[in-house]
């Protein structure tokens, strides 16, 4: 089962481009990186695959600083005359510094050289690279497999229905049921590719408890000492937990240990994207900037690994509104790793909205700009009244606009704040729009612009 990345035409654009750069791509361990590779190497007429966790391979760049010479070693031993359009993958690149900083001189002595480099834990290499080659190399950023990627795999037909604005009628009831077994599979290829083979569930559980335990084995390599190494693989078998709620450092789970410790450690995971730290913004206008010093939420790397970690899968298998899985928090955690899934350049993370009063207890679960505006998004069921931080919100900003993500169908409502009486639009969406959600506002926010422009000729927004 073929699973196809939508960052593939990126790489097609990257190949094809005058002013190519050598290229890395990030992403965390198991999010498909060597695979997708070496898919699209097929397109060349050689390629060549290197990888550095092999000693020999490594050797390679130790040995000289001279491109020209690791190029004609390669070539050599690959039966590769010049002139073919060739394809040079250096996997795993992080475990040789070397390798990153010869990257440079690929992009000035062999352009014609196509380059791409890959690694997990790269933060923590591009760190200790003296002369980082910046302005010679290009990045990329690969995330788990969305849920456009795995409709796209399953049902083509059913992908081209995600496409459209709006949704139509008949295919909203299988885009909910496709979604449905989505959030609880995850995003890690292998899982999604098991599941597309098999579908069935009965085979996950292994899987991301093989991918989580590589994970814990990992990452504590990059702790600064005994402590944080400690610190670290007790957050990693604690953070799940704390999924619904946001956190404090000092005595984290009431593990007895120091803010300081707790701070360290999390950082660490935040760099290895295991699990990052999503601080509040406290703005309603932009440039929307976070808060260090309001308490931060967790954001995994994968939602699947979270239901693996909390053992929810089969409760969520009987729930008709995935809004009530683990105390709402698993759907506002999945819309923000699908939003930040379509950020292939820079790893943004999502934001989400507080108010600044620290006694306030107002929060909105995202906040996205489009077109100027800062557009809350709430993520849950139940009555618009009931959405008080969103009528907070709007009566804070210099709009009207709205959005609420929920297990029912697309619909552009008229509402008033409840306390400042303040008339704003609602536009609802179902909660598999994910991927779309930027499309949608930018949609939402041309038809507002367009119906005000009808009504008057001085826009309210």
């Amino acid at each position: 089962m073929h699973i196809q990345r939508h960052i593939v035409q990126y790489l097609h654009s990257w190949s094809e481009s005058n002013d190519r750069k050598p290229l890395i791509l990030q992403g965390a361990r198991q999010v498909g990186k060597t695979t997708l590779i070496k898919s699209f190497a097929k397109q060349y007429a050689q390629h060549i695959f290197l990888n550095l966790e092999r000693s020999d391979d490594r050797q390679l760049f130790s040995s000289t600083d001279d491109v020209k010479v690791i190029r004609d070693r390669l070539f050599l031993q690959h039966q590769i005359s010049h002139g073919d359009r060739v394809l040079l993958f250096i996997d795993e690149i992080q475990e040789s510094p070397q390798a990153i900083k010869l990257l440079r001189y690929f992009y000035e002595e062999l352009p014609e050289l196509h380059v791409i480099a890959a690694g997990s834990l790269l933060e923590f290499a591009l760190g200790s690279v003296e002369n980082f080659p910046v302005g010679r190399i290009q990045f990329l950023w690969l995330h788990p497999v969305n849920f456009g990627e795995y409709l796209q795999a399953k049902n083509p037909l059913l992908y081209e229905e995600l496409l459209k604005i709006p949704i139509r009628e008949a295919a909203h009831p299988l885009l909910l049921s496709e979604f449905h077994k989505y959030a609880i599979i995850g995003g890690m290829p292998e899982a999604v590719k098991n599941f597309l083979t098999s579908d069935s569930l009965v085979e996950l559980d292994p899987i991301y408890h093989s991918i989580w335990e590589m994970y814990k084995a990992d990452i504590p390599k990059y702790a600064a000492n005994n402590t944080e190494r400690d610190t670290i693989n007790f957050i990693l078998d604690h953070a799940a937990g704390f999924l619904d709620e946001r956190i404090t450092f000092a005595n984290f789970a009431n593990s007895g240990l120091k803010s300081r410790e707790v701070s360290q450690a999390f950082h660490t995971l935040d760099r290895a994207k295991a699990i990052q730290l999503i601080y509040p913004v406290t703005q309603t206008v932009p440039p929307l900037t976070q808060n260090l010093r309001r308490a931060p939420r967790l954001q995994f790397l994968d939602t699947g690994l979270v239901n693996h970690m909390l053992g929810i899968q089969s409760d969520m298998l009987s729930l008709d509104d995935l809004n009530a899985a683990y105390k709402g928090a698993i759907i506002p955690h999945l819309i923000a790793q699908e939003l930040t899934s379509t950020r292939e350049f820079r790893n943004i993370k999502p934001a989400f909205w507080v108010r600044e009063q620290t006694s306030a207890s107002s929060e909105v679960d995202l906040v996205l700009v489009r077109g100027g505006l800062a557009i809350p998004i709430e993520i849950k069921s139940g009555k618009k009244g009931t959405l008080r931080s969103l009528h907070t919100y709007i009566d804070k900003t210099n709009h009207n606009l709205a959005v609420r993500m929920y297990a029912g169908r697309f619909s552009v409502e008229e509402h008033t704040t409840n306390l400042g009486n303040k008339p704003f639009k609602l536009l609802n969406l179902p909660y598999y729009l994910g991927t779309q959600l930027e499309r949608w506002i930018d949609w939402f926010i041309e038809n507002a612009n367009a119906a005000n422009a009808n009504e008057s000729n001085t826009p309210v927004l």
